[in-house]
C-alpha cells in the first residue's frame, strides 16, 4: 500500500509508543504514512502529534472518515462507547467499499465482540464483514523491544493485514498467533514489563543494601536482567539450566536462590501472571 493514513484514537502511553514505532519504520522503509491523533483530552493528542510530526483530528468521527487504519488505543472500559460513536461512519464506508481496518489493543475484547459493537444498529450487515485486527503489545513498544501478538479477521484484506504487520515491526517482534491465546499473552507479555521493572528495582535495592551507590546498583541490576534475557534467547537453553550454571556448590548464588525460594519467588510470579490473565478475561465480559 502507498499513502497510508493512520488514526490513533487515544494518545496515551501505548498508542504513542506504537505510533512512534510505526513512524520510525516508515522512515526506514521510505513509505508514505501519515498519522493523526484524537483524545478526550485535546492537549494530549496535540503533544503526541507534535512529538512525532503528526496531525490532530478534530474528532473520532473525522478520524474514522479519513483513516485506512484506526488504532483503538483506549481503555477496555471505554471501548464500547467509542465504537458506538464511530460505527455509523465505519458502516457507511463498508457499504462504499472503503472500510478501514480497526486495530484494537484492548484487553479482553475479542475480534467478534468488536465486530458486534460496530455492527449494532446496522441493517442487513453481518458483523463478520467488518475488518478488525487485534494486537497485544506492551509498553516495551516505546523502544521497539516488545512482543506484539497479532490476529486478524477474515474480513480484512491480505494487503491491509500485511501492511499492518509490516508497520508494527517498527515497535517490536510481531507474532501471528491464535486469538485464543490473547488473554494469556496479556497476563504474561502485556503486564510482564511491570513485573520485570519491580524485579530490577528490588535487585538494585539489594545492591544498595550491600553498599553500592544507588546509581551504580540500578545500572548493574538492569544490565544483569538484559544479559540474562539475551542468554535465554541466544543460547536456546532452559532458564533452569542457565541458573544451575551460575549456582556453584556452596556458593553465593545458591544461597541467594534459597532465599528467593523461601520467599515463594517463583510461585508468586506465576500467581501474578495468572491474576493478570484472569483480569483480562473479566474485562472481556463487561
Amino acid at each position: 500500500m502507498s499513502d497510508i493514513k493512520i488514526a490513533c484514537i487515544g494518545s496515551g502511553n501505548m498508542g504513542f509508543a506504537l505510533m512512534k514505532g510505526i513512524t520510525a519504520q516508515s522512515k526506514d522503509s521510505h513509505k508514505s504514512i501519515s498519522i493523526g491523533f484524537t483524545d478526550v483530552h485535546p492537549e494530549k493528542s496535540k503533544a503526541a502529534a507534535e512529538a512525532l510530526g503528526a496531525e490532530v483530528y478534530g474528532s473520532n468521527t473525522e478520524a474514522a472518515e479519513k483513516a485506512d487504519f484506526i488504532f483503538l488505543a483506549v481503555k477496555p472500559q471505554s471501548l464500547f462507547d467509542m465504537l458506538a460513536a464511530i460505527a455509523p461512519v465505519v458502516q457507511k464506508r463498508l457499504t462504499e467499499g472503503s472500510a478501514p481496518l480497526l486495530v484494537s489493543m484492548a484487553a479482553g475484547w475479542t475480534i467478534e465482540k468488536i465486530q458486534m459493537a460496530i455492527a449494532s444498529g446496522s441493517r442487513g450487515t453481518s458483523p463478520s464483514k467488518f475488518p478488525v485486527a487485534r494486537i497485544m503489545p506492551s509498553s516495551l513498544a516505546l523502544i521497539s523491544k516488545g512482543m506484539i501478538a497479532f490476529a486478524v479477521s477474515t474480513a480484512a484484506s491480505g494487503e491491509k493485514a500485511d501492511a499492518l504487520e509490516a508497520m508494527l515491526n517498527g515497535a517490536g517482534i510481531v507474532d501471528k498467533i491464535s486469538e485464543n491465546y490473547f488473554n494469556a499473552i496479556t497476563g504474561l507479555s502485556g503486564s510482564g514489563p511491570a513485573f520485570a521493572f519491580m524485579f530490577i528495582e528490588a535487585l538494585a535495592d539489594g545492591g544498595v543494601l550491600a553498599g553500592l551507590p544507588r546509581n551504580k546498583a540500578l545500572i548493574y541490576a538492569a544490565q544483569t536482567v538484559i544479559g540474562s534475557a539475551a542468554m535465554v534467547l541466544e543460547t536456546g537453553k532452559h532458564p533452569g539450566e542457565l541458573k544451575d550454571m551460575v549456582a556453584s556448590q556452596g556458593g553465593t548464588t545458591i544461597a541467594g536462590v534459597a532465599a528467593l525460594e523461601a520467599g515463594a519467588f517463583r510461585s508468586t510470579t506465576i500467581k501474578a501472571v495468572e491474576t493478570a490473565w484472569k483480569r483480562s478475561t473479566e474485562l472481556g465480559k463487561n
